[in-house]
């Protein structure tokens, strides 16, 4: 008992700090749809032998050590106290569906209790418009980033078809798979541009951080409150066999293509919502997990000593201008995919997002978390968009023998208007806008998004050959 008491009081790290801390108070919210109702009787056992062995950090909480020092500490967990059912009150003006959006919005805005684990599930048995009944795990960012928690959650879950074999994953391809063929001379340039490319990605970060801030647009209010404003969840559900028909066509990734898509339907609102500032200086901050790995690992990969890097938070961030249209208007809706990969290209080939992980390990050795935090949440605000992605399963999921029709995220993070999250879940990709209420008009966003799909996939089935830019 006391060598797991060691184990479980460990320092908490910088970032897990950054994100609960007096400036941020950071979660991630996964939503699992499930196509039949929950049998509630089995939750409780289900945290109990799956959910909290996962880490010992969801038995533990945040406290201040006689050193001043921030470190994780094992409580007992009532686990009832973490969960919850809710129960709906329908009448002639309120149907489930939206006291499920009310609820879901309550959640997304309120923050759990500090003298408990950091984390609530939420099982919600009502029907929705996708899903007889969904559970919301609330996990507090402090726990780790959306690849050690995502990876972590889908430990518990099972493969529909055969239980006894792994979950997989869409392969990932590296995006130069020709560049350990280049001569010595073209590695040598590449390296010279790599150079440059980092300091001046380096410096246009540092600016954006501590002095530049986008223009105020109907996608950013510049109010840094937001965070506390009651928000709208949507959700954009895409045919994945779609979007390769449009990365086949223009010889780029996915990623490449939904950055597009989502670049040009800002821009199509924008213009919406005011033609004055269809062309204003816009940036996408856009979330990166930093890990040298190539997919999730396994919960018994996961616990293993070696791999303690597995879990946590190890994440950076690119600052990504949202490309502008023509000075007459909307210009060809494929130049966005195209420019969306040219400047994702050059940006990861940048060493500017360990640079600034570098600067911000000092700071915080120098001038302590709350700086940090600070620094994170300017960067955020001085920004238009903060965009997050993961892969999801190619399989069919179940939790308890209750089949998984959809996964999705969200985070709450700071004062963005617009946070996008993405996820891929068998052969769909979902994109979850969440959207500050009362200065977004959220149906109208999402019919910008929808257009931008339609508009992109119509233009690069109409082409023969890949565009060339200009």
């Amino acid at each position: 008992m006391e060598k797991m008491y060691e184990e479980v009081e460990e320092p908490v790290s910088p970032h897990g700090q950054y994100f609960n801390s007096t400036v941020m108070c950071a979660y991630i919210f996964a939503f699992l749809e499930f196509d039949i109702p929950f049998d509630e009787p089995q939750l409780i056992p289900m945290i109990k032998d799956l959910f909290l062995p996962i880490n010992p950090r969801l038995s533990s909480i945040m406290v201040r050590d006689k050193y001043g020092k921030m470190r994780w500490q094992k409580v007992e967990v009532k686990i009832q106290e973490n969960v919850r059912f809710p129960k709906f009150h329908e009448t002639a003006n309120s149907s489930s569906i939206e006291l499920y959006d009310n609820y879901v919005t309550s959640l997304l805005t309120s923050q759990t209790p500090q003298d408990k684990p950091l984390w609530e599930i939420h099982l919600i048995n009502y029907p929705t418009t996708n899903a007889a009944s969904t559970m919301i795990f609330k996990l507090h960012h402090a726990l780790g980033d959306g690849y050690s928690l995502m990876g972590a959650l889908l430990s518990c879950l099972q493969r529909a078809d055969d239980p006894s074999l792994p979950l997989t994953f869409p392969s990932r391809v590296r995006l130069d798979p020709k560049y350990s063929k280049k001569s010595l001379f073209k590695k040598l340039c590449f390296g010279v541009s790599s150079f440059f490319s980092s300091v001046s990605d380096f410096g246009s970060s540092i600016i954006k951080t501590r002095i530049s801030e986008d223009e105020k647009t109907p996608i950013r209010s510049g109010y840094q409150g937001n965070e506390y404003q009651p928000v709208a969840l949507s959700n954009i559900l895409l045919s994945l066999d779609q979007i390769r028909q449009v990365k086949s066509k223009l010889g780029v990734t996915i990623n490449d293509v939904v950055c597009g898509v989502i670049f040009y339907g800002l821009r199509l609102y924008m213009k919406e919502m005011n033609e004055k500032t269809k062309r204003a200086n816009s940036t996408a901050i856009v979330m990166l997990n930093t890990r040298n790995i190539k997919g999730y690992q396994s919960l018994k990969e996961m616990q293993k000593p070696e791999s303690k890097g597995l879990w946590g938070n190890k994440i950076s961030f690119l600052q990504i201008p949202i490309p502008k249209p023509n000075k007459s208007g909307i210009s060809n809706p494929l130049e966005f995919v195209m420019e969306a990969r040219d400047v994702i290209k050059r940006k990861k080939r940048s060493f500017s997002v360990y640079l600034i992980g570098l600067i911000m390990d000092l700071e915080m050795k120098l001038r302590g978390s709350e700086v940090v935090s600070k620094v994170i949440y300017n960067t955020i605000g001085n920004s238009s968009v903060l965009i997050s992605n993961m892969v999801g399963p190619v399989e069919k999921m179940t939790l308890g023998n209750h089949p998984v029709n959809g996964l999705y995220f969200t985070q709450t993070v700071g004062p963005e208007d617009i946070n996008i999250a993405i996820m891929s879940y068998m052969n769909t990709l979902r994109i979850t806008l969440k959207t500050i209420k009362g200065f977004i008009d959220e149906q109208k966003l999402k019919f910008c998004m929808d257009k931008a799909v339609e508009v992109i996939f119509k233009a690069a089935m109409e082409i023969s050959v890949i565009p060339i830019k200009k």
